[in-house]
């Protein structure tokens, strides 16, 4: 990785560096945001297989960069959970999807079998977004890889711009 862009900030104690990174990602990319929320917690039979299935899918895509599938992070909060996911496009997510051959589909099928024996015990969803190129931009100031940069690698935000219109228009050009 080349070096990374420093600032400094002023505190009580005196001058800070602060370190500005981005991420590294350029073309399209897919944000599919997937979630379960529990709506009968007295009902783990009907949800906890639903919690369950995530993990084993999230294993295999990592172990397949063929995929698309470029990262997660994993959010917990509440009654529910939340996965972020990168991928490099779309037609990966639906590909991965539809796929007999991988871990989703049949744990799709076995939560719509499931569903039908305890009803309402668990909410699914999920957002699918198609970002074009030039259409994404991050900032990360004093963070470790994080988020898409954990992604898809992180380089320096001077690269790509000063301010955040400067690092999307960067990416649109």
């Amino acid at each position: 990785m080349e070096s990374t862009t420093i600032q400094y900030r002023w505190t009580p104690g005196g001058r800070e560096m602060v370190t500005l990174t981005t991420h590294q990602h350029d073309g399209e990319l897919a944000v599919f945001l997937i979630g379960a929320r529990v709506n009968k917690l007295w009902r783990p039979d009907g949800w906890l297989p639903a919690f369950a299935a995530m993990g084993p899918m999230l294993r295999e895509l990592y172990r397949d960069p063929a995929s698309g599938f470029l990262g997660a992070r994993t959010l917990v909060g509440g009654r529910g959970v939340t996965v972020v996911q990168y991928w490099r496009s779309v037609e990966d997510v639906y590909r991965y999807a539809n796929d007999d051959g991988h871990a989703h589909r049949p744990a799709w099928v076995a939560f719509y079998r499931r569903a039908k024996r305890v009803p309402g015990a668990v909410g699914v969803w999920h957002e699918t977004f198609r970002v074009p190129d030039g259409g994404h931009e991050t900032l990360y100031v004093d963070m470790p890889q994080f988020g898409l940069a954990r992604a898809t690698g992180v380089v320096p935000a001077a690269r790509r711009g000063r301010t955040a219109r400067e690092r999307i228009a960067s990416r649109a050009a």
